[in-house]
């Protein structure tokens, strides 16, 4: 026999709205009555049905997190994974799902689902899938959102979270400075990219600080392969006035410097100082092991996720987040002076 509302009410001496609002959490009830009434459920071995009670308070209970597709470089790796274990962990200890879905689909799109159909409570999404289109069918909605990286437009009427690039930048500007390195060379991806965009200012930034005009051909796009890098470095360290240290935008760029400079037979850090975005996989197993700025991508699935809760519970104003970064000295700029 199904056991109901009522019959909790009936054992528990209450009445089965009291019931209800316990299991809801919809209002103020006694420590007193909210044990009574789970003992009697646990007693009666009663489980609320879920998906009635999401339909009838109008909320899925689940975040979802839009992917795009096309971009698989930016969504097939560690530090992607990383964001989306912050994510998760915050969802999961507040009682919610979190959906993973992409943006390739035949007909309504899933973002579109998800805002039409009432399949999530809020999303989650990339910079690379924003547009004025879409931001104006998620605001007319009042549909909660964030974005996880510093949104191409329209940054300062939405929820966003990014690692401080800029920040990071300007930190190994500052260390090779310090070392004694005095021409450095910014090697990074595709330059359109906000996020390259801001490593690049806060490399601008931190040597105009110190009185040393940056020079616009020591600001490289790669196209992230190591062989790229490999040439780059090359290149460089071939010209009449090579540089003496190169700051990198992720692991594989760096090792392929690492490699370039090697090859040549320039002494590391003594010669040659190498900075590189992003501590992990490679940086400390690299030989000689390599200075490091660290982005806390979990850290920032955590904020993305928290920041998503408060706005679907209506509890803050529009919120910009710059999770902070830290530079991992080793060998590579341990250069004695």
């Amino acid at each position: 026999m199904t056991v109901t509302i009522r019959d909790i009410a009936k054992k528990a001496g209450v009445s089965p709205s009291t019931v209800s609002r316990v299991i809801n959490g919809k209002s103020v009830i006694s420590n007193e009555t909210r044990n009574k009434i789970f003992a009697v459920m646990e007693e009666l071995d009663f489980h609320p049905n879920s998906l009635a009670r999401n339909l009838a308070n109008g909320s899925s209970r689940a975040l979802a997190l839009v992917i795009n597709a096309e971009d698989k470089k930016s969504f097939s790796n560690q530090y992607f994974t990383h964001s989306v274990f912050g994510i998760e962990q915050i969802a999961q200890t507040n009682g919610y799902n979190l959906i993973i879905t992409h943006n390739q689909s035949k007909g309504m799109t899933p973002i579109e689902q998800l805002i039409y159909e009432k399949k999530a409570d809020g999303i989650i999404l990339p910079p690379s899938l924003i547009t004025i289109s879409l931001l104006k069918k998620l605001l007319n909605q009042k549909f909660p959102f964030v974005v996880l990286g510093e949104p191409p437009f329209m940054r300062n009427e939405i929820n966003w979270v990014d690692i401080n690039n800029a920040q990071g930048s300007e930190s190994a500007v500052n260390h090779l400075l310090e070392k004694g390195y005095r021409s450095i060379v910014f090697v990074g991806e595709n330059q359109q990219q906000i996020f390259t965009k801001n490593r690049i200012a806060g490399f601008r930034d931190a040597l105009e600080k110190q009185g040393i005009e940056p020079r616009q051909d020591f600001i490289i796009e790669s196209d992230g392969t190591q062989e790229a890098a490999y040439r780059i470095a090359t290149a460089f360290l071939q010209k009449t006035d090579p540089p003496d240290a190169f700051l990198c935008s992720d692991n594989t760029i760096a090792f392929g410097i690492l490699k370039a400079v090697k090859s040549l037979g320039r002494a590391i850090p003594q010669e040659i100082g190498i900075v590189t975005f992003d501590n992990y996989p490679l940086a400390q197993y690299t030989e000689p092991s390599l200075t490091s700025i660290d982005v806390d991508t979990y850290l920032l699935g955590e904020h993305a996720a928290f920041v998503l809760l408060k706005t679907i519970e209506n509890e803050t104003n529009i919120q910009h987040i710059l999770v902070g970064t830290k530079l991992f000295q080793r060998e590579s700029t341990d250069r004695k002076l």
